[in-house]
């Protein structure tokens, strides 16, 4: 179970401060997916230092975070551009922790009890900024996560906007700003010219209000796939992503040829599954379900 944490220690000098965790967090392995592709501008992380911007009372405020300690007694050093109240929370978020019944979980299922006992402190990471998840996910449809990665941080270059910590720069896009654009202006990019016009729509809807990360929260996770496959450019595939990495929710992403090729190796003896073969052979991962998956998918691939 998560542990109980201390109130962070703050300086008076700076917006700087360390911030303990709950444990346990392997904070390095739980940050690799970041950097695993290259640097998008947007989320970096070089195994020593993140950089990235977290939503806060509906403003987005970058922070420079070191990771200190052990799994065990996690936390990271903290430098920001604003200290602003929640920001502890916020950053926090980031980091899904130990869902209850785990440990019933792994006395059930010797393929966790493994992967538990070999990646201890691995945990999911989640992506609080709505438009940002939903432009990685369009950006890497049909396309190697390297390639996903670039375009991605030339969008950043050419439209987003730079914060500046502790030296170093980090890019978000404002939803507002991008629906404003032609989706000439994306293709020329090297998006392709759907997908340019996918990113656009999308910001228009959270430009407009119409779609927001606390009005997926409210909602059943059918509910959340129904809203988001409304959208141009969103599948069930994207949908159920935003549920494990956006909200938190112990959703298993069936479609993803990765799942089904990890969930098909530890629990079927072969390659690949399909997506009815998954649900099945997950089903019993209940509130484990983000947790199991991340360990697998760690496993395999060193990200998720």
């Amino acid at each position: 179970m998560p542990s109980t944490l201390p109130a962070p220690h703050r300086r008076s000098t700076m917006p700087a401060f360390t911030l303990p965790l709950s444990s346990p967090l392997d904070l390095s392995a739980s940050l690799l997916p970041l950097g695993a592709a290259g640097d998008d501008l947007l989320e970096r992380w070089d195994g020593n230092r993140l950089l990235r911007t977290v939503p806060v009372k509906g403003r987005l405020v970058a922070y420079r975070a070191v990771p200190q300690g052990t799994p065990e007694q996690p936390a990271l050093q903290i430098q920001t551009e604003e200290d602003v109240p929640g920001l502890d929370a916020a950053i926090r978020g980031h980091f899904v922790p130990t869902p209850g019944g785990w440990q019933e979980l792994l006395q059930r299922d010797p393929v966790l009890a493994t992967l538990d006992r070999c990646l201890p402190g691995v945990r999911p990471l989640r992506q609080q900024n709505l438009f940002a998840a939903l432009v990685r996910a369009v950006s890497a449809q049909q396309v190697n996560l390297r390639w996903a990665a670039t375009t991605r941080a030339r969008l950043a270059d050419a439209f987003g906007d730079r914060h500046e910590v502790a030296g170093e720069s980090v890019y978000s896009l404002s939803p507002a700003h991008i629906a404003a654009l032609d989706p000439a202006d994306i293709r020329a990019l090297q998006f392709t010219t759907r997908k340019a016009e996918f990113i656009v729509g999308i910001a228009e809807e959270i430009a407009a209000g119409r779609l927001t990360r606390a009005m997926l929260t409210a909602l059943p996770d059918e509910a959340v796939i129904a809203r988001l496959t409304a959208l141009r450019g969103i599948g069930r595939w994207t949908a159920e992503w935003v549920l494990a990495r956006v909200l938190g929710r112990p959703v298993v992403v069936a479609g993803d040829l990765g799942v089904r090729k990890v969930v098909a190796r530890a629990y079927l003896g072969r390659e690949v599954a399909s997506e009815a073969e998954v649900r099945q052979a997950t089903a019993h991962w209940g509130e484990g379900a983000l947790l199991a998956q991340t360990l697998l998918l760690h496993d395999a691939y060193g990200t998720m």
